[in-house]
This record gives C-alpha cells, structure tokens and sequence, in this order.
C-alpha cells in the first residue's frame, strides 16, 4: 500500500518500537537459520507478515489524512467516499453481465472501501467477502462494516470456486518482490545479511534470474522482479469461475518498468507520511511496496485463462465512472480531496486499473475511454 505520502527522505532514522525490534530479532534468526543471507523476498514477507509482529500483522494504525493521527499514508477511499462511489458503477455493471451478487474484496484496510461499495449498490450486494491475513486490520473492519454485519464475511483463504467481482486497491504493491542487480553487465539477486554491530545490510549473490526485459544500455541497474503477484493472479484465475477483478495500483507497463533511466528500481517504505528508500531499519514498524509491473500481471492472468477486460488511469477510469458529476454536486472542501484522485501529479496517472474477466468479455464501464491495453 502506502499510496500517498510525503515524498522525502526522514532526517533521521526512526526510532525502533519494541515491535520493531521483535521483528527484527526475528528475521536475524531467519538470516542465521539460512546460513547467513535471506532473498530479499523473504525479507519483506517477514517484515510485512510474520505474525504479531510484521507491519501488517500488529494493531498500528496505517490509515489517516495527517501523521498526527498516527498513521502512515492515505490511500483513495480514505481520501474521498466518491472514490468508491464511483468504482461501484464498475462493480454493478460487471454483476449485470457475470449474472453475479457477491465481492471479494482483497486487503480490505480500514473498510473504508468496503462501506462505500455497500452503501453504494444497496442490496445488488448480496455477500461481501473480505480476504485478510492482518487480524488487527479485521477488528477495525468489523467494527467499521457493523452496519452491514449480515452480509459480510472474512476469509483467511481462497475458496476452490468463486463466484462474484473482484476488488484489490492497492493489494499488488505489497506482494513481496525479488530484487535484481546488474553490475559490470552480471545479474546478482539482492539479499539481507547481519552486520557485525547486529544491523541488516545488503549482499548481492550470482543468480540465474533476469527481468522479462533486459534494460538497455551498459549501466548499472536494480529492479524487482514479482513472482508472487503473478502466482497470485493465476490461483485468482484458477478459482474464479465466473465473474470479474478490478485491481487499481500504482505502477507501469513493462517497457516504462524497465525503462533504462529506472535504473534504482522502485522499491519504497512509508512511515508517518514520510517515504525513504531503506527497508533494512525500523523493521516491522512501516510499510515497504514495489511498483506493479502491469505487463506481467495481465500476461498472468490472460495464461491462466482470463480476459483483459480494460487496462487504464486511475483518473481515466473514475471520470468514465462518473466522478465528475460526483464532484459536481459534492460541498468544495469534498471536491477538493476527490480531485487528488485524478489530478496527474497525485494518483490520477501512477495509480492504473486493470480489469479481467473470467469468460466472455464485454464494454466494461471505465475503459470506454482511454483504454491502454495496447501499451501493456
């Protein structure tokens, strides 16, 4: 996740909680028992996941407007209810053309969207199913979704069938990536050690990995790679029987991923409204995402038997659902957050939506104009 928050780096490293340090205590012992280095993969899991202690996995508050509040970032719904007012539009035209009731929605957060698509489509919701891992993001959902407690259930895993439309925001991103490195023209896989002092530091081993695409040029070069998200995306495909997904994230197409001038990757944390690029410190204790590489989750999906209904922006996508109107007739101080959902240098342009089907295809509302699926 982590979707808006201020671009620069802390002038000091934060301080470690006692859950950070916890976390951190932890992955040590995950380094050791690997004799010594963990792909960085593993890394991210442990300090996003791991149980009580990853950063989603503890009661921290991640989601506010303001780090007084004590949260990390913003993400759309919590900017604005006309974010999910708008994507309910594509969520009940893809019910009327899968003949289906329910939504699955991955990574919930605060429910904040949750309560927008079910306040917005009323009864057409016949089921609301969250899959969750946090437990302590559950207890707020529970709380927030109260209203609608006869409807929504939580899950901890995939059923074998689903039936229904699919809705992750900002659920790619934190799927944990691989990071490569070209240096002197030879591709390592970067991995964490322990330090002498007890501090992470990185080590670079020879791998037999590559990107899909080989950047041009001599440079040097770090990237990630997203075996999770594309396996993801395929158990996603296998299991939807009929219906649709939505997945509205930040990130690019291939070509624009592994762009020569992106040559340090985009790997970034999110702590108090500030971003950095260090993961190795206040482990547990604040977000860490990669950019999704859109070429390869469509490419997932499309081989394991699902239609691309529609690739776009995030702004193309909510005025073709009809935001506009929606600002329109919402007071100025609504209008005014609503606008940083489309606005080219806030979410309107990073942030992308990319819609499959499962069976036949149609004219998805939200990519009548602007549709991108050409570039991916």
């Amino acid at each position: 996740m982590g979707a808006v928050s201020t671009p620069t780096t802390p002038p000091s490293v934060p301080t470690a909680s006692s859950s950070s340090a916890a976390c951190a205590a932890l992955v040590r012992r995950a380094i050791e028992r690997d004799g010594g280095w963990l792909p960085f993969d593993r890394f991210m899991a442990l300090a996003l996941y791991a149980p009580g202690l990853g950063y989603y996995a503890h009661g921290s508050r991640k989601f506010g407007h303001l780090p007084q509040s004590g949260s990390d970032f913003v993400t759309a719904p919590e900017l604005s209810p006309l974010f999910g007012q708008s994507l309910a539009v594509a969520v009940a035209d893809a019910f009327d053309h899968t003949g289906t009731d329910e939504v699955w929605e991955f990574g919930a957060g605060s429910g904040a969207l949750a309560a927008q698509l079910l306040e917005s489509l009323g009864e057409r919701v016949a089921r609301y199913t969250i899959v969750d891992l946090s437990g302590a993001l559950r207890a707020r959902q529970q709380e927030r979704l109260a209203p609608w407690a006869g409807r929504v259930r939580w899950v901890d895993a995939l059923p074998d069938a689903i039936e229904g439309v699919v809705v992750g925001n900002e659920v790619l991103d934190a799927m944990p990536v691989q990071l490569l490195v070209r240096r002197a023209g030879q591709w390592l896989e970067r991995g964490v050690t322990v330090q002498p002092d007890g501090t992470f530091g990185w080590e670079d081993r020879p791998t037999a990995l590559r990107p899909p695409v080989e950047p041009d040029g001599p440079q040097d070069y770090l990237t990630e790679v997203h075996p999770q998200a594309r396996a993801f995306i395929a158990t996603l495909a296998e299991r939807l029987k009929r219906g649709a997904a939505y997945f509205l994230d930040y990130g690019f197409p291939e070509s624009e991923y592994y762009h020569p001038q992106r040559h340090m990757g985009t790997l970034m944390c999110h702590q108090a409204h500030r971003s950095d690029d260090n993961p190795l410190v206040a482990v547990g204790d604040k977000d860490i995402t990669a950019h999704v590489d859109f070429t390869g989750v469509a490419l997932a999906g499309q081989d394991a038997g699902l239609e691309v209904l529609g690739y776009t922006s995030q702004a193309r996508f909510l005025l073709d659902c009809g935001l506009a109107e929606r600002m329109m007739a919402a007071p100025l101080a609504e209008r005014a957050l609503a606008a940083r959902l489309i606005h080219e240098h806030e979410m309107g342009e990073l942030f992308k939506v990319l819609a499959f089907a499962a069976g036949e295809s149609w004219d998805a509302v939200g990519f009548r104009q602007g549709d991108r699926s050409h570039t991916l």
